[in-house]
């Protein structure tokens, strides 16, 4: 018989290490349902079924062309088809209230507007379905400068002409509808050249340019797509574009900043959705977004009817922390503009 070696003892860090195992584990596996939220959301979204994007307006206008270039485009990055649905109302808010309330998956998109994510705060003050907070901002898609205009036969021919004509007298301007991007826009005008001016509003941009090219408007003011044909086909007159530089569309044309420096205001199209969904989300549609509106054949689109890329990134595309900080300084710019004018909703 060999004497038994007595069992050495454990150091003390050692034995306190040993007791504490089990208090450790129950702690982890108590813990571990509230830990497999935090990896769930770290894990890369991709959306399971076709996805929604909502068009706050009818068919057929410059929302409504440009959101449906941006959906056959962003299917295939996605992986799955982008249904458009049309759900106009309220100047944009229809739509937008459907989007804000949706449910909060990822799956339902809204293409927004400088009015319906901008000006509408303001215009309807506390007649606004949503806060601003409420709306994620996910990507800016494009830029559209409005067009000043004239009767083909009005004796005006251009910016200076226009504010000599309007300076002590009351002139009217047409555009598509109260409190739009062509509405607030002139307003500006009007704000900065000290002039007086009798807005005309008309239910869109047809019925406004039909009474144009009539001549039962002095002026007209509207983004550019919906003008361009009438004003190539001679039966409109360009007077001043709103965009910082001139246009190659219509190259001819001056913009307002250089008779009135420093002025710029464009129409701008993008995509939100409701604050609500995930971030890894509106993180994947705000990438596909900035692919596209960097890709070479979709700005040769947009050029077409003189829209051009969003210029957030130093490449020239976005994202949605930078598309956010854009609309909460478009929010803060033309809020002022719209008190200041006293324009609210009908």
């Amino acid at each position: 018989m060999f004497p038994r070696r007595p069992t050495p003892a454990l150091p003390a860090v050692s034995r306190r290490l040993a007791l504490a195992l089990p208090a450790v584990s129950r702690r982890l596996a108590l813990a571990l349902p509230a830990l497999l939220p935090l990896a769930a959301r770290a894990q890369p979204w991709a959306p399971s079924r076709p996805l929604r994007l909502v068009i706050p307006f009818p068919p057929g206008g410059t929302t409504d062309l440009v959101g449906r270039m941006v959906a056959e485009r962003l299917g295939p990055l996605l992986g799955q088809p982008v249904v458009v649905e049309n759900r106009a109302g309220a100047g944009g808010n229809v739509g937008g209230e459907y989007v804000v309330r949706a449910e909060p998956d990822g799956h339902t998109l809204l293409f927004t507007t400088i009015g319906t994510a901008a000006m509408n705060h303001a215009v309807f003050g506390p007649r606004m379905p949503w806060r601003p907070e409420e709306m994620a901002s996910v990507g800016l898609v494009t830029r559209v400068p409005n067009v000043l205009m004239a009767p083909a036969a009005s004796p005006v021919r251009d910016m200076a002409g226009f504010i000599a004509a309007a300076r002590g007298r009351d002139v009217t301007y047409g555009s598509s509808g109260s409190g739009g991007s062509p509405h607030v826009c002139m307003e500006l005008i009007g704000q900065v050249a000290g002039l007086k001016l009798t807005h005309v509003p008309f239910r869109g941009s047809g019925p406004m340019l039909t009474e144009l090219l009539a001549g039962r408007l002095d002026f007209g003011m509207d983004n550019i797509p919906s003008a361009i044909g009438h004003i190539q086909g001679g039966r409109i007159q360009a007077l001043a574009m709103t965009g910082a530089r001139r246009a190659a569309l219509l190259p001819q044309v001056p913009v307002v900043a250089e008779t009135l420096p420093g002025f710029e205001a464009t129409a701008w199209f993008g995509v939100q959705a409701g604050a609500r969904n995930p971030p890894a989300a509106l993180a994947r549609v705000g990438a596909a977004l900035d692919a596209i509106t960097r890709d070479a054949a979709f700005r040769a689109r947009l050029a077409e009817f003189g829209a051009a890329g969003p210029e957030l990134t130093p490449e020239g595309g976005t994202t949605p922390e930078a598309f956010s900080a854009f609309v909460a300084a478009e929010l803060g710019r033309w809020g002022a503009v719209i008190r200041q004018a006293r324009i609210t909703a009908e």
